[in-house]
């Protein structure tokens, strides 16, 4: 052995002792306590990384629960087609052949008739046939159009819109003017499609004192939930008569006895009219106005005076300045006055 028997021989290098873990977390404890200027560039480093991280705003944790995580896939808006074509059958929707067939034998009142385009046969053509018979109107769709009216229910090919409430015949508004002692006043919707414009019409009708309202089956809106809705329920309190041949229907109406007014720009001044006959006031659609047939069964054209730089008003505005001038002069005119 080396230096063996010498006596300034080097003792042996021995290792180092190794540190328990409480030591060494003893030892790194005094480091941090050490004022900043005294710390190495590493823990220095990790000191402002730290104090970075706390600045920042801390979010709480969350955990996503199964109704929040449905909420946050539904979209924000759905579309009215989206809407429609939800497994959901709209209530005023009769679909399927045998409750449309059942609807027909028990007088339903009905809007119209949808059928599927293709190959019409068995229990089909017997729809479309008392469909026509009743006067009901049958209109021929696309599979995808019927498909989304039916909101994803089976409708075997054909579906009926319910009506929200009963028609009246012509009948009937001649006999509620006898009852009342007046002469008629009725209100005539040419190809009024706008369902808020017909049931802001019928609301009108009724408070002004109307007898009857008469719409065309065909190119016009008709009793919907959205019209009795809008008519504030007017419809319940008001015949409304629905006519095939609206045309037809004034060539009757002047062999009876009722004068024939319309809405028109080129018509004479509103207010120098006498309205205290019988009265049939036609109210044209939003963008046509009154057709030119009807125009022409017309015995009056009337006009309200437009001052500013829109030259027409809305159908149900202007129907019912006018309601309410003939109901002014009707009631002058009444005895006693």
């Amino acid at each position: 052995m080396a230096y063996q028997g010498q006596k300034n021989a080097p003792k042996a290098e021995r290792p180092p002792k190794k540190q328990s873990g409480d030591r060494l977390r003893r030892e790194a404890s005094k480091q941090w306590e050490k004022p900043f200027g005294e710390r190495s560039s590493f823990q220095k480093q990790s000191r402002s990384f730290e104090e970075k991280e706390n600045r920042l705003p801390q979010k709480a944790p969350h955990t996503y629960r199964p109704e929040e995580q449905a909420r946050e896939q539904k979209p924000a808006f759905v579309p009215e087609e989206s809407m429609e074509a939800q497994d959901t059958l709209r209530p005023e929707l009769i679909a399927g052949r045998n409750p449309v067939l059942e609807a027909l034998k028990n007088g339903r009142a009905l809007e119209s008739v949808n059928v599927a385009k293709g190959e019409v046969k068995g229990s089909l053509l017997k729809i479309i046939a008392m469909a026509k018979d009743q006067g009901i109107p049958v209109k021929e769709v696309s599979p995808a159009k019927l498909e989304a009216l039916c909101g994803g229910s089976s409708h075997q090919g054909v579906a009926a819109l319910a009506s929200a409430a009963k028609y009246s015949d012509l009948e009937d508004l001649f006999a509620r003017a006898e009852e009342k002692g007046e002469p008629p006043f009725f209100i005539i919707a040419d190809e009024l499609e706008d369902p808020h414009n017909l049931g802001a019409v019928i609301r009108t009708a009724e408070a002004a004192g109307a007898h009857g309202v008469i719409i065309p089956k065909r190119r016009c809106a008709g009793l919907t939930p959205v019209v009795y809705k809008t008519s504030a329920g007017a419809v319940e309190y008001l015949p409304v008569a629905r006519v095939a041949n609206l045309t037809d229907t004034l060539k009757e109406l002047k062999a009876r006895g009722v004068w024939i007014y319309a809405a028109d720009m080129d018509g004479k001044n509103w207010c120098s009219v006498d309205y205290t006959g019988a009265v049939g006031l036609v109210i044209g659609s939003e963008g046509k106005g009154v057709g030119r047939l009807i125009r022409e069964q017309c015995d009056f054209l009337v006009s309200l005076p437009m001052k500013g730089k829109i030259n027409s008003l809305n159908a149900s505005v202007a129907a019912g300045i006018l309601m309410y001038e003939i109901a002014r002069q009707r009631e002058q005119k009444r005895p006693g006055r």
